[in-house]
């Protein structure tokens, strides 16, 4: 059996840092069952590995989880407290990828999920958005920049994040579905930045 190789334009071999201040890492959880909030990290950082051949890549990224920003500080307050997080106890939450593979016209990034000490399976998927040079450097050609979307979906019930208040004439507070949007920018390192 022979497997096409997988082409990306401008496509760069390299380690690469994710850079928070051009990147999102945020959620989307139904409230009431009638409407969706959403939220955010201010707080992440992690590693890309772009391997000669795009299918061995990798990527290893660690979450703040007390930096969560819903918007609203009491509602932060809670997320961070035992019901959701216990941020005291389990202060980050880290993904690291298993494998990437061909999905239509993108790929699927195979990896674990690590929260509240519980780490599961979680596929994401994956949009490489493009490689370019880096605006920043003092020489924009000398480094780069590259651009990734990622998506998913985890049951918040599998990382024993399992609060519900309660509802008049019943219901639930929060969906078990929370929906992960993932954006990177990330920079090339070189021997300089390493």
């Amino acid at each position: 059996m022979t497997t096409k190789a997988v082409e990306i334009p401008g496509y760069v071999a390299g380690t690469w840092a994710i850079d928070p201040a051009h990147s999102e890492v945020s959620f989307v959880v139904r409230h009431l069952m009638i409407s969706k909030v959403r939220g955010r990290f201010l707080a992440f950082e992690g590693r890309i590995v772009t391997g000669g051949d795009p299918l061995e890549s990798s990527v290893t990224a660690t979450i703040d989880l007390a930096s969560v920003d819903t918007g609203n500080k009491q509602r932060d307050d809670h997320v961070r407290s035992a019901d959701f997080f216990e941020a005291d106890v389990h202060p980050t939450m880290t993904y690291r990828s298993s494998g990437i593979r061909p999905d239509g016209d993108g790929f699927l990034l195979d990896g674990e999920l690590t929260l509240k000490g519980v780490t599961r399976p979680v596929p994401l998927k994956l949009e490489v958005n493009g490689f370019g040079p880096d605006p920043f450097a003092a020489d924009p050609f000398a480094g780069g920049r590259a651009g990734f979307t990622a998506t998913g979906e985890i049951n918040r019930m599998d990382f024993g994040v399992s609060y519900n208040g309660p509802i008049p004439g019943g219901g639930v507070a929060l969906s078990e579905k929370v929906q992960i949007v993932i954006e990177i920018q990330a920079v090339l390192q070189t021997d300089a930045t390493a």
